[in-house]
């Protein structure tokens, strides 16, 4: 078994997957995968399952009985993972919108560099993003510099969700008490571990939108994420907030 783990959530990734797995496993440094499946209609599970015969003991599937969120399947994934032994948990989307190269220098981060939380990056170095309109551009953008305001976080990319976590962030995170199922999880996690006086660094990535697949982006994930924030915030700032 490897150190690392690739949490990678699916529904309907089918044309994605199996090139995806490969260029992780090609990878000079070794990942083990763990796909978490939300029994996607086009078969991607099965897909997997496939792949499982040629990469024994490496590729791992947890499969779900339905589309229950990003967070769900992330909470799940963590839990798993945290069964084993794996010292560094990547949270990594299934579309290639993060390269697979990008894995070994989210890892250096927190193994060499001293972070206990990696983040891939898009806005550290100015507006790192591909194939995007515009318009969900700007959305993106002014959504995290407005969830820094609101949270105090020292993130360029506070709704990033390319991370590798130091197995000791999600083993003290109760993540029973996650709140948020959409693109807010990504930032709640990271404000938790924030609270918890974690090192949280940044690696400029850049992120290239899909090009085989259906995005599952919405508007109404965004305004979870920008609507929500306030009210974290807020909770944490009592004793009874629960991290």
């Amino acid at each position: 078994m490897a150190s690392s783990l690739v949490i990678i959530p699916t529904y309907n990734e089918a044309e994605n997957i199996e090139k995806l797995v490969r260029n992780i496993f090609a990878q000079q440094r070794a990942f083990d995968v763990l796909v978490v499946d939300d029994n996607s209609p086009d078969k991607t599970a099965a897909l997997v399952k496939s792949l499982q015969q040629e990469f024994i003991g490496q590729l791992h599937l947890l499969e779900r009985p339905g589309k229950n969120g990003l967070g769900t399947a992330y909470i799940a994934g963590f839990k798993w993972a945290l069964k084993r032994d794996y010292a560094y948990i990547f949270e990594m989307d299934a579309d290639f919108s993060h390269a697979p190269n990008d894995l070994i220098r989210l890892y250096n981060a927190c193994s060499k560099g001293g972070a206990d939380l990696a983040i891939g990056s898009r806005y550290k170095t100015g507006v790192n993003v591909v194939n995007w309109p515009m318009g969900r551009v700007l959305m993106s953008y002014i959504a995290s510099k407005y969830v820094r305001f609101i949270t105090g976080l020292d993130i360029a990319d506070t709704t990033a969700g390319f991370i590798c976590y130091k197995r000791a962030v999600l083993e003290q995170i109760t993540l029973d008490k996650i709140k948020f199922v959409g693109y807010a999880f990504q930032i709640e996690m990271k404000f938790k571990a924030y609270l918890l006086g974690f090192n949280i660094t940044e690696v400029p990535v850049i992120f290239v939108d899909r090009t085989k697949g259906t995005s599952k982006m919405s508007t109404g994930i965004f305004s979870e994420a920008v609507f929500g924030v306030l009210g974290m915030k807020i909770k944490s700032l009592f004793k009874s907030y629960e991290i």
